[in-house]
């Protein structure tokens, strides 16, 4: 196996696969002591210096790198590999992928595993356990690579799950990049609203502060992430993400009308629809219930 990239996804496929699966990994990284440092921890067997280098024996490759740099690394790498080597990404949008590169070698993927901190030192064997892995065809002779990586995701302990790129984006900028718009907003107007200094005397106390607020917390747990990854990511699904903050934005206002006329019965009317929707998304088992997302959640990029 090769993996190209080895933060926190790729250096948890390197070691799920070597613990789990007895794989010889190489690993390829533009930076010298991440790359080391996968060495270190067991994330890969060997260095290698190049991306045509790490793939040519390969029988599987994972394209870990940032969004803005994987079309390049998919195509530098889908020449050198084998006939029967499967290519696949790890990217949260697919569109731009699935319509530019149609070799039967390759399937796009989006595992939903990851965590707030970045980076190798972070990476985890069972990471991807219970994990929901999308994975979004685009050639339509690639069936073979896809029942081989299916089979590959199961064993590393994710769940694979087929999908359209279209719909798989326009999926993603409701429930995964929408999420991350809002948080870096929360917290800006928190900050804005407070009273005094974070940590002053007679302020807000230094302890916990607004963050130690339990829904203050929820919300903006992803705020602030990595910012190289997610740039490229909103850039990359920008019309969709752009579209469901048009659809945020106009039912904000909405809520506001319903303010500023003192509608309770549309604040409540508003507040059950969504008491209700969540409830579909969650599944009867959790309905109702408070619920405090885990450390180590967030969507990978």
């Amino acid at each position: 196996m090769a993996v190209l990239g080895v933060g926190l996804i790729g250096g948890s496929i390197g070691l799920a696969a070597r613990r789990r699966l007895g794989a010889h990994v190489l690993g390829y990284d533009p930076d010298a002591q991440a790359l080391a440092r996968a060495v270190e921890i067991g994330a890969i067997d060997d260095p290698v210096p190049g991306v045509e280098e790490s793939v040519r024996e390969a029988d599987y490759v994972f394209v870990a790198t940032p969004v803005g740099t994987a079309m390049e690394v998919v195509s530098t790498a889908l020449p050198a590999c084998g006939p029967r080597c499967v290519v696949s990404d790890v990217g949260s949008t697919k569109r731009r992928l699935a319509r530019a590169i149609s070799d039967p070698r390759f399937v796009p993927g989006h595992p939903l595993a990851g965590a707030e901190t970045s980076g190798v030192e972070g990476a985890r064997e069972d990471l991807f356990d219970g994990a929901v892995w999308y994975l979004t065809p685009a050639a339509e002779d690639s069936a073979q690579a896809l029942g081989r990586l299916t089979g590959l995701l199961e064993q590393l302990g994710a769940s694979p799950a087929i999908l359209p790129a279209e719909a798989h984006d326009r999926l993603m900028a409701s429930v995964s990049h929408l999420p991350h718009v809002l948080a870096n907003v929360l917290v800006s107007q928190a900050l804005r609203a407070a009273p005094m200094a974070v940590g002053s005397a007679q302020g807000i106390p230094a302890q916990g502060g607004l963050g130690a607020n339990p829904s203050f917390r929820d919300a903006t747990r992803v705020a602030g992430a990595n910012t190289r990854m997610w740039t490229d990511i909103y850039l990359s699904n920008s019309d969709l993400l752009a579209e469901a903050l048009d659809e945020t934005i106009r039912e904000l206002s909405g809520v506001r009308d319903a303010l500023d006329a003192e509608d309770a019965t549309a604040l409540a009317a508003w507040n059950d629809a969504a008491r209700a929707a969540r409830e579909r998304l969650s599944g009867p088992a959790s309905a109702g219930q408070a619920e405090t997302p885990p450390a180590g959640t967030g969507e990978a990029s």
